[in-house]
């Protein structure tokens, strides 16, 4: 299965100003991407990343300076519409964000068979987005902003795709706050967590809450 990830070259991980330079926003978010990349190939997936600018990664990547909703439905359009499939059932295509530093091959596992069984297959995100999907209808389409999850599943009703929800804390832990990097060094495996480890952030409970400081 061929799973689009989407990522931004440009100012990467805006709203992590307060604890990141620019240049750290950059090499965070590149340790990200080179994680879910990982866990998509573990899984079986074939990654493609959709970015807006060059990136130099051992995966192949288009080129799409366009906000992210009209880059990722003309890639939709070129793999699920009528050009892009030789007969009335397409296959499915998947797309996963670029910053779920807790995803696994197990988790994306999971959201990969539940695409093959229904027309969309969505996981959410905490705050109502949508992280991760795979969908074979060939007139889902996307409309990324606000809690998105909740408008692509009426976009699914109206185009009278069969819609299942799959339940992931890992696939709906997007990291885009300063908050969010409590998660990725709670639970994170890979890359993400190593690099905010070695950039000296650590987790602090000394007042009974958790949260993260830089040494």
């Amino acid at each position: 299965m061929e799973v689009i990830v989407p990522f931004s070259t440009d100012r990467p991980k805006s709203r992590l100003s307060d604890v990141l330079s620019p240049d750290e926003r950059s090499e965070f978010a590149r340790a990200m991407l080179d994680d879910v990349l990982d866990a998509v190939a573990a899984a079986g997936g074939e990654p493609l990343v959709l970015a807006t600018d060059a990136v130099d990664v051992d995966r192949p990547v288009t080129v799409d300076e366009r906000p992210l909703t009209d880059a990722v439905n003309a890639a939709l359009d070129a793999r699920l519409g009528a050009e892009g499939r030789s007969d009335d059932t397409p296959e499915p295509v998947a797309v996963a964000m670029s910053d779920l530093a807790l995803a696994t091959p197990v988790a994306l596992g999971r959201l990969f068979e539940a695409g093959r069984d229904a027309d969309v297959a969505m996981a959410p995100g905490r705050g109502g987005g949508t992280n991760a999907f795979v969908a074979s209808h060939p007139e889902f389409r996307v409309d990324y902003h606000g809690a998105s999850y909740l408008d692509h599943r009426e976009i699914a009703s109206d185009v009278g795709a069969a819609f299942v929800a799959v339940d992931s804390h890992r696939l709906g832990a997007d990291v885009d706050e300063p908050a969010d990097l409590a998660e990725v060094l709670i639970h994170g495996e890979g890359r993400s967590a190593a690099w905010l480890r070695e950039a000296g952030f650590v987790l602090d409970a000394s007042d009974g809450r958790v949260a993260v400081v830089r040494e």
